[in-house]
Formats: C-alpha cells, structure tokens, sequence
C-alpha cells in the first residue's frame, strides 16, 4: 500500500527501539544539564548544577511520551484542573488558619496563593482554545494561546518577587511583633507543601506534553512554596529571638525566584519566537537522511506551536523513481519523524530532485 504525500499518519504506537529519540533533542539523557536552555557552561553534577537542574523547566520527560495531540491535550487540561483544586484546598486549609488565629500577616500569604486562580483560569481556557480546530483567520489554529498565557505567568511570578523585596525591605526598616508564631507556622508549612505537591505534579505534566506554560505554572506554584517557606524559617528566627532573619531569607528567596522567572521565560519566550532546542533539527534532518531512498535533506525547518511541534523539510529524491515509489519514500520519512519526536503534530515533507552527480 503506498501514501499519498500530503497523508499524515496518524501517531504511531511507542516503539521501543526508538527510545533514544524519545524527546525532543535526539540526545543522551546522560548529560547533567538543564535541557532545552542552550547551556553548554552548565555542564556538571555539583549543588549548584543541581540546582539549576530543580529549578529550570525540562521541556520533556522521556519515556512517557504522549503521541497524540488530543491525549496531550486532555492531559494538560486535566493536570490543570486537578492542580486548581489542590492549589484551592491548601488555600482553604490557610484560611481556616487564618480564621482561628485572626493574623494579618497570615492572611497575605493567603491571598498570595488564591493569586494562582489568576494565572490557572486562563491556562485552562488556553488548553481549551488549543483544542478548537483551525479557522480561515487562523489557518495554523490556536494553540500559541498557551505560550501567551505563559508570559502572563511570568508578569504573576515578577510580581511575587518584587512583593517579597518591597516586604523584606519594610520589615528591615521598621520593627515588628510577630503574634500567633505556632499559627503562622502551621499554616506556612502547609501552604510550603501545598504548593510544593502542585508545583512538582504540573512540571512532570508539562514535561510529558511539551508544554512550557504548564511547567511555567509550575514553577509558578513552586515560587509560592519558597514562599511559605521563607514564612517558617521566618517564624523560627522570631522564636529564637533573631527578627531579622525573617527579611534577609525573603530577600534570598526574592533571588531564587527571579532565577526561576528567567529560567522559566526563557522556554516561554523562545516557543513564541518559533524557536526549538538545540538538537531538533539535527535529529529530524538525521532521521530523514536515514531513510532509505532519500539522497539528502535540504530547508529543515521546525517550530512548537504550544505544546505541539511542527516541522517541514525538503528531501531529495531520484528524479526517475515511479511517482508511487516517491510517494512511499515520503510517507516513511514522515513516520519516522514522528516515532522519533514525541510532540511532533504534523510534518510537512516536500520531495525535491537530488541534484546532478558532478
């Protein structure tokens, strides 16, 4: 049976003898680095390697690819639901805290985690929107509402920073009495592994499905778990008679949380700006020079268009070869890319005459 070149095979089962390309760089997992960053200076298995390893978003998880558009997408829906409703008990949790200690200074951090309705809702809405099929006005669909939605994450995860920094900075400069120190720590440690509990249930979703704003909301969860965080170790200086311990660790976390933002905006911005990560390319222009009866891979091509990778390419074909057989040639291209990159949603092969031998 031949393919017609314009067929997109439907996504394929895994295939285990594809597992060294089972992500997006066709490369060892071996290497200790944040992958997707470009970072070949971060090399290395020290604490501060690691880390960086902890706090950059991974853009993959391999092993556990998710082949289909629709599957990823469900599941990107559902780890968004699910997290809001972890996030929404842990806040509930606070403010019955909250109530029975009647603290101010509680009630803030409280707050601080219902902020996460702010930036979940419209992931929500963006997975949805991404699902929906494409129009005359937009003929690529709408899946790049995702990666809008990840800079507003960003704009969220800035501002936390510099609320802490504007809270350190006052709480330095004029004096006060922390009360209700057992309430506020009971409450800070269930808002610290609240979040933490969220934070690492979304990355390992939006490492799974490729998606760089659900591991952005992440990370966001995960700034909120310094947070609480700062809040205990806070609450521990103030008993042993230290306040200002308090202001200084925030300031530390206002730190690491900035580093997180730029780790995790970097994804963000580089998906918008129809960038890909290093390795992509060499992987589809390998893989599509592998196959038999292609002479050689010309324009390689690719992009995310929200969790989704597309890619188009040219191959060079015998310009004697039977229509039918060139047919099949691109059609076996076509399926090994998608065996070898797990978010691949569509590859546009064109066949193109192999040049003259000279």
């Amino acid at each position: 049976m031949h393919h017609s070149p314009g067929h997109t095979p439907s996504a394929p089962a895994h295939h285990h003898h594809d597992h060294d390309h089972d992500h997006d760089h066709g490369h060892s997992h071996d290497q200790d680095h944040p992958h997707g960053h470009g970072h070949p200076h971060d090399h290395g298995t020290g604490p501060w390697a690691r880390l960086r390893h902890t706090l950059t978003p991974h853009s993959h998880d391999h092993g556990e690819a998710i082949r289909t558009a629709e599957e990823s997408s469900a599941l990107g829906l559902r780890a968004a639901w699910v997290s809001l409703a972890g996030m929404g008990a842990t806040a509930l949790l606070q403010i019955v805290i909250v109530a029975l200690s009647g603290s101010v200074a509680l009630l803030a951090d409280t707050l601080h985690n219902l902020g996460h309705l702010a930036t979940t809702i419209p992931l929500i809405i963006a997975f949805r929107l991404g699902r929906r099929s494409p129009t005359r006005t937009y003929s690529h669909g709408f899946r790049r509402a995702e990666d809008l939605v990840g800079l507003l994450i960003g704009a969220v995860i800035a501002l936390s920073a510099a609320l802490i920094v504007w809270e350190s900075v006052r709480a330095l400069t004029t004096a006060r009495d922390m009360t209700h120190l057992g309430w506020v720590l009971a409450a800070a440690l269930v808002g610290a592994a609240g979040n933490e509990i969220v934070a690492r249930y979304r990355i390992r979703a939006g490492r799974r499905i490729g998606s760089a704003a659900l591991i952005a909301e992440g990370q966001h969860a995960r700034t909120d778990a310094l947070t609480s965080l700062a809040v205990v170790l806070g609450v521990l200086g103030a008993w042993v008679g230290l306040p200002w311990i308090d202001p200084v660790i925030g300031l530390v976390i206002a730190a690491v949380v900035v580093m997180v933002l730029v780790a995790s905006m970097r994804t963000v911005i580089r998906r918008l700006m129809d960038g890909v990560e290093p390795g992509t390319l060499d992987t589809v222009e390998s893989v599509a020079a592998g196959t038999d009866g292609v002479l050689g891979v010309h324009e390689a091509r690719a992009r995310w268009s929200g969790h989704r990778l597309e890619a188009e390419l040219a191959v060079a074909l015998d310009p004697a070869l039977p229509l039918a057989d060139a047919a099949a040639i691109l059609a076996a291209v076509e399926r090994r890319l998608h065996e070898a990159l797990p978010h691949l949603d569509r590859a546009g092969v064109r066949p193109t005459t192999a040049p003259a031998a000279r």
